[in-house]
């Protein structure tokens, strides 16, 4: 009998499947300003299991049955009553649909309406997931300048008409207006209403990503993009990965009728997780403004924490950006630097973060830059590890140490 052969799929993959990566959980640092977690210890987990076990006497049988297409109801009515008070959104709960994340939402906007080729333009350094749905979908992204109050208008509108200009067709501005990942800055109203205003005038939509925007700890808010807009262009997403827990994995979408009613159509999977939904909707209708309340001053005294360092160890020889609000700060390192090379000899020093390259739409910018994470660490962690990190760059020339 001869030897069967392993079956390979090379030959059967779609053209539009991505490229293989790893699988598994890549190394981490003890020190860890790669990713965007909340503080570990203020979790509300005592608070969550109680409005789990009050949602499930209540409704617990309904789990029988599968789950609304666009969400938990109640949920989808507390999140517009939350938009209208918080954002200037007013919008019914039949607008908002529930969903994993805010990836998932994203995924979705993406899915239905960027053909490959299409031009979409995103800051010049913006969250590495959604850069990978874009290219899941073979966009052509283009990053327009930004400074410390944002995406600069007359760059978004030469990036437009320069698309127009090829005969190409802009699809989609994709922007994360407050507190940007990574870069922090926060869009001053100026430049939202700018925004707004070029997107009017050539036809474009506005994908407005605000997941970081309750986590304020200085200055003033500054209203949505959302609610600057007249003509129903601006498609809205956020999380409550940030303000409940990543885990829960629950975020929203809200829309035009019209688009959601496309958009639906391509949300795969049914209606989101009924389980986390009855938990988060107990909790957030009882708890989640104090909640909120207690966590931003935790979280400031990690991001001062983390200035501090940065301006212990690092000095005048690199900058840096000073949020107010979020969980980013954006490194920027001599222009010889190498990021990238050092990520490896950093995480032998037990320090994680990211290299910019992975923020940027051609893959390759910004090799002299890094996220830094400050949600996680104590702040007595961060100086040490903001410490390591200096003298690992030092090390390499980079710092005169």
């Amino acid at each position: 009998m001869a030897e069967t052969q392993p079956f390979s799929f090379d030959d059967h993959f779609a053209e539009s499947a991505p490229q293989g990566g790893a699988r598994g959980a890549g190394r981490r640092g003890k020190y860890d300003f790669a990713t965007a977690y909340p503080d570990p210890g203020s979790l509300p987990l005592n608070e969550l299991v109680e409005s789990l076990s009050g949602a499930l006497a209540e409704e617990g049988r309904d789990l029988a049955v599968y789950p609304h297409q666009q969400g938990y109801p109640p949920l989808r009515e507390f999140v517009a009553g939350k938009l209208a008070r918080d954002r200037g959104i007013d919008v019914s709960p039949d607008d908002v649909v529930l969903a994993d994340g805010s990836g998932q939402p994203i995924h979705m906007v993406c899915e239905a309406l960027v053909d490959p080729g299409d031009v979409v333009l995103t800051e010049d350094f913006v969250y590495s997931g959604t850069l990978n749905t874009l290219r899941r979908f073979r966009a052509d992204i283009r990053g327009v300048a930004c400074d410390s109050d944002g995406m600069d208008p007359e760059a978004l509108e030469s990036a437009i008409q320069g698309a127009v200009s090829e005969g190409r067709r802009v699809k989609l501005v994709y922007t994360i207006p407050t507190f940007q990942n990574p870069q922090g800055w926060t869009m001053t109203l100026e430049r939202r209403k700018a925004m707004v205003a070029v997107c009017q005038r050539y036809s474009v939509p506005i994908l407005e990503d605000d997941c970081y925007v309750d986590l304020r700890y200085d200055g003033e808010d500054v209203t949505s993009i959302h609610s600057l807009d007249d003509s129903g262009l601006v498609l809205y997403v956020a999380s409550f990965s940030k303000i409940v827990a990543p885990g829960m994995r629950l975020g929203y979408l809200t829309a035009p009728p019209a688009f959601l009613d496309r958009v639906m159509r391509v949300k795969s999977g049914g209606g989101v997780n009924q389980f986390a939904a009855l938990a988060v909707h107990r909790y957030a209708s009882n708890n989640l403004d104090e909640h909120i309340g207690d966590v931003k001053p935790i979280l400031r005294s990690k991001r001062d924490a983390m200035l501090a360092a940065m301006g212990e160890n690092f000095g005048s020889e690199a900058g840096w950006s000073s949020p107010d609000g979020g969980l980013y700060l954006w490194l920027e390192m001599p222009e010889e630097a190498d990021m990238v090379g050092l990520r490896e000899k950093a995480l032998d020093a037990d320090v994680g973060y990211n290299p910019g390259p992975l923020f940027a739409p051609d893959g390759v910018s910004g090799s002299n830059r890094a996220r830094l994470c400050f949600g996680y660490n104590t702040p007595e962690e961060i100086h040490e590890g903001i410490s390591r990190l200096a003298d690992v760059c030092a090390r390499e020339g980079y710092l005169r140490g």
